[in-house]
């Protein structure tokens, strides 16, 4: 495979993880909202509550339109809960120090939060998940 076709499949791999990211976004930050604005709960523990909420949309979404797997769901489910629960100690991690430890807002920093989760989410589900 050349470097173009190899760099044009990296692309649509991409974009259609972004695109399963919205949704699991969608179901990640609905719940973290509600959970802090309507249900007085603090922000760290409802982003962890999104973050499972969101991982199981991304698994469905992913296995299936992103990485087009064909790996058992036996084997992908541990990987992917394993690279799922590494995404949940960072996101634990940069909300309690951006939260908690800097008194940021709580949006603003799981924007942040979750810009660094993804990163990692789609090298890690790439190269070893959904391989």
């Amino acid at each position: 495979m050349n470097t173009l076709s190899s760099f044009r499949r990296l692309t649509r791999q991409f974009a259609a993880f972004f695109g399963a990211g919205l949704a699991a976004a969608v179901a990640h930050y609905g719940l973290l909202i509600l959970l802090v604005e309507a249900g007085g709960s603090h922000p760290v523990p409802a982003t962890l509550a999104g973050y499972v909420a969101g991982g199981s949309v991304s698994y469905a979404l992913n296995r299936r339109h992103t990485y087009r797997s064909s790996r058992p769901h036996r084997e992908a489910t541990w990987r992917f809960a394993a690279v799922a629960f590494v995404g949940f100690l960072l996101t634990w991690l940069l909300m309690h120090i951006l939260v908690e430890r800097l008194g940021g807002p709580y949006l603003p920093a799981q924007v942040m939060t979750t810009g660094v989760v993804m990163m990692w989410s789609f090298l890690a589900h790439k190269a070893w998940t959904f391989a």
